[in-house]
């Protein structure tokens, strides 16, 4: 059985029930990668919020938030952001997340490819940056296979269920000019 078409596209207010519905499903399974959310996130009315929030970000050019979609559903989110479009900077972090019912199925991989060549090609953007847990083995193949190469850790980086962890930061140079 050949795998689900995978695409990206800028997230719309039509996007907040299906990822609350993901959000409050899967709370528990991302609670070992992701600090603790407030239960208004995993709610359409939050998410609506949340969404209104990210599509000011994207007007202001301080981000680009999309979906994942596989065969037309939503599965996830892919948000490259931070973004620094100076000459001299030109960069940005890129942050993804795919529901479980959805996982194991390469969704995580062609989207971080869909947003490496957004960063590209539309976004201008000379080079992403990524972090994972150091112990999320998955999202460090997704980063591998994308072209990322792990550059330092940040110690202590992150809150996760009353713990600080670190982090491993990772790089990709999109671009020779």
């Amino acid at each position: 059985m050949p795998a689900p078409r995978t695409r990206i596209r800028l997230i719309e207010p039509a996007d907040a029930a299906p990822i609350a519905a993901h959000r409050a499903r899967d709370a528990e399974a991302f609670r070992r990668w992701e600090p603790e959310q407030p239960a208004a996130l995993r709610t359409e009315a939050g998410q609506a919020e949340r969404i209104d929030r990210l599509l000011a970000g994207h007007r202001a050019g301080t981000c680009w938030p999309g979906v994942v979609l596989a065969e037309g559903e939503v599965v996830g989110q892919v948000t490259v952001s931070g973004i620094l479009p100076q000459p001299h900077l030109r960069r940005a972090a890129l942050g993804y997340w795919i529901a479980t019912t959805a996982q194991r199925r390469g969704h995580a991989g062609r989207a971080v490819a869909l947003a490496l060549r957004l960063m590209t090609d539309e976004l201008a953007l000379h080079r992403a940056e990524a972090s994972t847990n150091l112990d999320n083995l998955p999202s460090q193949h997704v980063l591998r296979r994308n072209g990322f190469t792990p550059y330092g850790v940040a110690h202590s980086a992150i809150l996760l269920d009353g713990v600080w962890q670190d982090s491993l930061l990772w790089e990709r140079v999109l671009d020779t000019e």
